[in-house]
This record gives structure tokens, sequence and C-alpha cells, in this order.
């Protein structure tokens, strides 16, 4: 590592990192980046434990901090800022790229809010509904009374008891003149099929 006489705590000169840099962008220099790499690895890890990131995650997030520095060297502009601007720069937005990737689920495929309901196939659709429409003619020919009650019972979804409360007939009337109706119903749509 190039230190730079006077310099305190092993830092190299700014200029020297943004030569280094230029170096990766212009000519892939492997010896140029592996520098910077012992440089700002350990800086780079410290800055984004402060932020909250643990260790492992920090080290994560430095690796692809400094593989994005390899790739995209070739952008930096040391007229625009310094080198350690600009890899600190490609650090935080990793964190917060990896911030966004926590607080955002997983996708998962079969979470059944997101899983289609199953499509019917065509000839059942077409069958219930010829069997709707018998069912409608054949309580047509019930008697006024019996087609109330059925109404009340299998439509509104109404109890035996509240029926009868409801029409003032009996309980055991409610549940016989039902089962007639109910017979009627049977009869006509065996006849039909």
């Amino acid at each position: 590592m190039a230190v730079v006489p006077g310099r305190p705590n092993g830092k190299l000169d700014p200029g020297h990192l943004a030569d280094l840099l230029v170096s990766v962008g212009s000519r892939r220099d492997r010896a140029a980046f592996a520098e910077l790499f012992r440089y700002f690895g350990p800086r780079v890890k410290a800055y984004l434990m402060r932020q909250g990131a643990s260790e492992a995650q920090a080290e994560e997030l430095v690796q692809e901090a400094m593989i994005m520095v390899w790739r995209r060297a070739e952008s930096f502009d040391r007229t625009k800022s310094g080198a350690s601007t600009w890899i600190f720069t490609i650090a935080r937005n990793k964190r917060i790229d990896a911030l966004r990737r926590e607080k955002r689920p997983e996708f998962d495929p079969q979470d059944p809010a997101l899983v289609p309901a199953p499509t019917e196939n065509a000839d059942d659709v077409v069958e219930a509904g010829q069997q709707s429409l018998r069912l409608s003619i054949a309580i047509k020919d019930l008697s006024r009374e019996q087609a109330d009650l059925v109404r009340m019972a299998y439509f509104e979804d109404k109890a035996h008891g509240a029926i009868a409360e409801e029409t003032a007939l009996p309980l055991g009337t409610v549940k016989s003149r039902l089962r007639l109706a109910l017979g009627h119903l049977r009869k006509a749509l065996v006849e039909e099929q």
C-alpha cells in the first residue's frame, strides 16, 4: 500500500485514490483495484455498521459495493467528486437497496390471495344454468304456500322455527309442508331428465 509520508493512520492521498480508480476504469488494472479494496473495504464496512448493518450484512454489502466499483469505474469523474465520495455513495445506495428488500416481503406465488380462483368448466356452467332454470320452473308449479316456504327455507336461509313464527303455522306443519314441496320438486326434476 502506498502510504503518503506525513499522512496519519495510513491514509492515501485523495489524488492517488482517484488515479487508482481511473486505472481500474480505463485499463481494468487489478493491482489498482486490490489497493482500493484493501483501503476502502474496512472503512466502508465500518461506515455500514455505523448505519445499522450487522457485521455479516456489512461484509456482504462491501462485496456488492466493490463489485459495482469494478464494473462502473469508467464512469468515475474526478472533476465531479473524489474517489472516497464516489465509493461511499455506492455503498450507501447498496445499504438502501438492502433495507428496501428487507421491508418488502418475498413474493409467494402460492399465497391464496394471489392465486386466481379455478375457472369452471364450460359444460358445468351450462349444466348449472339449465338446472337453475328447471328448478325455477318446478317451483312455479308448486302451490303459492309451498313456494313461499321453499323460498324462505332455502333462498333466505331461515330456520324452520323462524318460518313458523313468521307464517303463524305450527313448526310441525312447516316441516311437513317443506317435505311435501321438496318431494314435488324432486319428482319434477327427475321427470325433466
